[in-house]
């Protein structure tokens, strides 16, 4: 047999998705990954207790551990694909996406640290940096997306920090992560991208230098709308340190969720490569619609970040914010006329979902405060599912033709 040959070949995504990580056989030699609900862990007597505290002393336990806390095989699998699949050494899982985001920050910064964020980014990780951290004593500066330069005039001597998402939301913005990951090498700062509107599929952060790389697996991951994850990837310097803060703070998924998490993750390649075309597809169709005032998509020619977009990602994924011509009422009007899509929160399932960002994260605020923070009441942003294009289009058609 030619090993070299063998090992020089490099894996597609396709590939990657369904049996990367994967350790066989398996549990009683089942071919689909194993159910390890448990708790705790037993020990035969106190000397085999001895040779596992031994070696975990020693970080060679292999994966073993003595309660549910610490690990699980079944999660652990997991963790190995998600890892191979963003290119890292290491992937640690989350109970969710913010307590993936949440743990992670903890475990990074200190009291008298800085950090940046960029200012479109997910509401509640804008509201931890900003409200929470603050209370440690660590200092937040929000700049604009895709603007190194007033993210390099935010430097600060204790700055350890750069966050920021890739696309944004809700506008998917995109930073250009090669200037990114050299600005922050040279300042010696660490970075974070939150990738969940990209997926592994459409952009792998750690390959142009990122530091770490994090995903609501929620979304494109698990694929379905029926679970509940967070994923966080990186080296083997960065990703302990964070896996050591997420069993003081407990935030484990549930190995029930891990596996219905690997399972999602085996036709992710598939359902970004749907999602992809009719995200490009129906951007364009409302980009040419009289009654659509601007939409927000990286596939774009008029997205301000088009150029790095078309550079950088491999796809330009499945979510289309855009602007009706019309108030608040025109626009729920609108939304109501849709009959495929169903309006909900998250993104990145098999459903279409759509959602007016003025009445599900910022209801409590006013037109005024709103348009303060970026979002427009006429605001609309469509997850694609992986129904087809043309039927998409064609709802969405009626749809608009009932905006007075």
């Amino acid at each position: 047999m030619n090993h070299s040959r063998e090992t020089s070949h490099t894996k597609s995504d396709l590939t990657l998705a369904v049996r990367g990580g994967e350790m066989r056989p398996f549990s009683q030699h089942a071919l689909a990954l194993p159910l390890m609900q448990t708790a705790a862990y037993t020990f035969e007597d106190t000397a085999d207790l001895r040779k596992f505290m031994d070696a975990r002393m020693w970080g060679l336990a292999d994966g073993r551990t003595e309660y549910g806390r610490y690990g699980n095989p079944t999660v652990a699998q997991v963790e190995r694909k998600l890892a191979e699949l963003d290119a890292g050494d290491e992937a640690v899982l989350f109970s969710s996406g913010m307590a993936a985001m949440t743990t992670s920050l903890l475990a990074l910064l200190r009291s008298g640290d800085h950090l940046i964020v960029t200012q479109d980014s997910y509401r509640r990780t804008r509201q931890f940096c900003e409200s929470f951290l603050a209370r440690l004593n660590i200092a937040c500066t929000v700049v604009p997306p895709s603007d190194l330069g007033a993210l390099e005039d935010a430097l600060r001597p204790e700055t350890k920090l750069i966050l920021s998402e890739l696309p944004t939301n809700p506008y998917l913005r995109v930073l250009d992560l090669h200037a990114l990951s050299r600005l922050a090498k040279r300042r010696q700062v660490k970075t974070l991208i939150d990738a969940t509107f990209a997926s592994p599929i459409n952009v792998r952060p750690l390959s142009f230098g990122v530091d770490l790389v994090l995903h609501s697996a929620t979304k494109y991951l698990g694929g379905h709308n029926d679970l509940l994850a967070g994923v966080v990837t990186g080296s083997r310097d960065l990703v302990p340190m964070i896996r050591q803060a997420l069993w003081v703070m407990g935030a484990v998924v549930d190995p029930h969720a891990g596996l219905l998490l690997n399972r999602g993750v085996k036709t992710l390649a598939l359902r970004l490569r749907q999602q992809n075309q009719t995200g490009l597809a129906v951007a364009r169709f409302l980009e040419g619609h009289p009654r659509v005032r601007q939409v927000w998509y990286p596939g774009l020619d008029s997205h301000p970040d088009h150029a790095v977009a078309a550079e950088q990602m491999d796809g330009f994924g499945g979510v289309v914010s855009f602007e009706i011509d019309g108030d608040l009422q025109a626009t729920s009007q609108f939304v109501d006329a849709v009959e495929l899509a169903i309006i909900a929160p998250s993104l990145g399932g098999v459903e279409t979902l759509i959602e007016q960002p003025a009445l599900m994260s910022y209801y409590e605020l006013s037109t005024e405060e709103r348009q303060d923070v970026g979002i427009a009441d006429s605001l609309v942003r469509l997850s694609l599912g992986i129904e087809d294009e043309r039927d998409i289009i064609h709802d969405l058609q009626h749809a608009l033709s009932t905006v007075a």
